[in-house]
């Protein structure tokens, strides 16, 4: 294990990665040129992704036990060759079907990249690094949504639908060449791990990795505090913020920006927060759901208009919830024999998105609900539908945290079963203030 060859095949595997995040993100920058295109209500736009996540949910236990089985070379460039398909489909598409055609191989292609990149982490680092490039994935895959929000955006205002679409198709293409030319999947001289052949070894391999408490507190934290962002990025925060909230597309660019830089920004030191406690990740979960829930309280609540430093805030607060998520997927690998991380990984990474998918169908048919009823006063995306559409996502937020302090009891009682007793964390900083004060004490000198 050469540091600068694993350094290279991670690269190569996170752009793809980062070329999935910006087909992935896409729709939420045409959001409202998708309703013009198509002359289609909210319930509609809100279906194209619902459905491309939904897609990209059903698949992630295949893929994951695919990827288990075949290798993430071999994934990876399958996935980008069917996200490549996707926009071709979708830049030529002027009708429902066609466009909900494209974005379904674009959800297709995104299922199989993700995984496949996580799981060539654990084979190529050491175990003491895997928590931080972990997270250093999660946070430079981010990138690709920086590419829908600029150069995407810009070439979709300048030139029209279909070069955008095109130039997104073209980036596709680029990846699944770089990933077959370059990509490896286990070092020199080392057997990759394969999971057993058949059907019934691969229901059992499904079914332990999900008997696996562990396995399911990893869903559930990604299901907690991933999908929020997801709903932003994806579909409904655009909207929100050039209709209801009344800011320019300039301004609007420059949140999605702050965005990305600060889920960038805050993935290394979540990393190396499970590096150091990993007896506190879930902990570090249900504080970022407390966090997120807080933040989009206020700007829902507050009388008129958000001011742009609170808008600001939220779109903090949202972004921490993206690297937050991969405290799920550091579960999967702990609790999981190597063979069968790529299957637990799949389990973890259904949560999210199955609350994101949710979360976008509902404050979709909320809206329309709403126009409907005379409610919006004939504005579809005005502010006061936003704020009921939108409080749906406390309900998720109460339910995945509830999810989540369930599946630690589990985990927890088995880990005392096996001799590992978590303290409770009063106990635990209490401890940590004495140990940093004797050290401290230690390292003063004396007066003589």
């Amino acid at each position: 294990m050469t540091a600068p060859r694993a350094w290279l095949i991670w690269t190569v595997g996170v752009f793809g990665y980062l070329v999935a995040v910006s087909q992935r993100t896409s729709f939420g920058v045409v959001g409202l040129e998708a309703t013009e295109r198509f002359h289609a209500s909210a319930s509609a736009i809100s279906f194209f992704t619902v459905l491309q996540l939904l897609v990209y949910a059903a698949l992630q236990i295949p893929v994951g036990l695919l990827v288990d089985r075949f290798g993430s070379r071999a994934m990876i460039a399958g996935g980008a060759v069917l996200m490549g398909l996707g926009q071709f489909q979708l830049a030529f598409a002027d009708s429902i079907p066609g466009g909900v055609m494209g974005r379904v191989l674009v959800g297709a292609g995104d299922a199989m990249t993700f995984i496949s990149v996580i799981r060539l982490i654990p084979l190529w680092f050491a175990p003491a690094r895997v928590p931080l490039v972990t997270q250093l994935t999660g946070m430079s895959g981010q990138l690709g949504q920086l590419i829908s929000v600029i150069p995407f955006a810009f070439v979709l205002h300048s030139s029209g639908w279909t070069p955008a679409f095109l130039m997104l198709a073209g980036m596709s293409a680029v990846a699944a060449v770089l990933v077959v030319v370059l990509l490896k999947d286990v070092p020199p001289g080392v057997e990759r791990p394969t999971s057993q052949q058949g059907l019934k070894a691969t229901g059992v391999s499904l079914a332990r990795a999900w008997r696996q408490p562990g396995t399911r507190l990893g869903m559930w934290s990604h299901f907690t505090i991933q999908f929020s962002g997801t709903v932003f990025a994806m579909t409904w925060g655009y909207p929100f913020l050039i209709s209801g909230q009344g800011l320019d597309a300039g301004t609007v660019a420059a949140l999605m920006a702050l965005y990305v830089a600060a889920a960038m920004a805050v993935g290394p030191f979540i990393g190396r927060f499970v590096s150091r406690h990993p007896l506190r990740r879930s902990t570090m979960v249900l504080l970022i759901a407390a966090v997120t829930a807080a933040a989009w309280a206020a700007v829902l609540l507050i009388p008129g208009r958000a001011p742009l430093w609170l808008l600001a805030i939220l779109v903090v607060a949202l972004a921490i919830g993206g690297p937050g998520s991969m405290i799920g997927f550091d579960f999967a690998r702990t609790f999981n024999p190597a063979h069968r991380i790529g299957t637990a990984t799949g389990i973890v990474n259904v949560g999210g998105f199955i609350a994101a998918l949710t979360a976008i169908f509902l404050i979709g048919l909320v809206l329309d609900l709403l126009y409907a009823s005379g409610f919006s006063n004939g504005v579809l995306y005005g502010l006061d539908p936003f704020r009921i559409a939108l409080s749906l996502q406390f309900l998720l937020l109460g339910f995945g945290a509830a999810a989540v302090i369930g599946c630690r009891r589990k985990v927890r009682r088995r880990m005392a079963e096996q001799g590992v007793v978590v303290p409770p964390l009063r106990t635990a900083l209490a401890r940590q203030r004495r140990e940093n004060l004797a050290r401290r004490s230690q390292n003063t000198p004396s007066g003589d």
